[in-house]
């Protein structure tokens, strides 16, 4: 996954400096999910919301490598948490409160019995 920004030369004016700033306060979380046994996991379901709101705000499913990719804004916690059929939910906290960029690997472990 990559992450563009606009390239700004030193000393020079593009006449719309808002849209060249609109990534500068962005925090990426990337996770990749695997399976106990070690293989990508994907059809996984993120969901990511501030630690002080109870309703989640940002969701995504992982690709066919197991890997997801969010972007929120800087400055705040989150708590992000992870679902897969047949595995038990993971929750993390994560802190945006510094730096622009949080990597996470999840290890989901089976349901007793393989069924939810």
């Amino acid at each position: 996954m990559f992450v563009l920004a606009p390239r700004v030369v030193p000393g020079t004016t593009t006449g719309d400096e808002k849209k060249s700033d609109s990534h500068v306060h962005d925090f990426v979380i990337f996770a990749t999910v695997f399976t106990e046994k070690g293989f990508a996991l994907p059809a996984a379901k993120v969901r990511v919301r501030r630690t002080d709101e109870s309703k989640y705000r940002w969701e995504a499913i992982s690709d066919r490598r197991g890997e997801v990719g969010l972007k929120v804004k800087q400055g705040a916690e989150y708590e992000l948490t992870i679902e897969a059929h047949g595995f038990k939910p993971q929750t993390r906290k994560i802190d945006a409160r510094e730096g622009n960029r949080e990597d996470l690997t999840f290890q989901m472990e089976p349901f007793a019995g393989g069924k939810p």
